[in-house]
């Protein structure tokens, strides 16, 4: 009766030494989902990059294929214009630094003077 006794309480340790290992160990259930919560973070990082990647192709079979996006970023990116067309720049007018009719120029801050002996 003894010995049966010794048994029982040494197989209740091995299941608690085992269950122990199963909830917090290594490739326990908290280690388990910990992996997933990093598996869908990375899929949402790779979807976002997909779609760069994705776009970059679209530019570039763009920029092979035809001459209009070679024409158009030339125009936007170097301001460059073609033969026999007019260039026209159309500045708008700064409100802040003109000043009104009847109101006195802004003030700029005096310069320390710069004496030496």
């Amino acid at each position: 009766m003894r010995a049966l006794h010794w048994l029982l309480l040494a197989l209740a340790a091995l299941f608690a030494i085992l269950q122990y290992r199963l909830w917090f160990g290594e490739g326990g259930d908290r280690s388990v989902a910990r992996l997933q919560r990093q598996v869908q973070q990375q899929a949402r990082e790779n979807a976002g990059l997909q779609q760069r990647n994705d776009a970059l192709a679209a530019e570039v079979e763009d920029l092979k294929s035809g001459e209009a996006a070679v024409e158009e970023r030339a125009r936007s990116e170097l301001g460059m214009i073609k033969p026999g067309e007019t260039f026209y720049r159309v500045v708008e007018p700064e409100t802040s630094a003109a000043p009104r009719q009847g109101e006195a120029p802004p003030q700029s801050a005096p310069e320390p003077s710069a004496t030496r002996r």
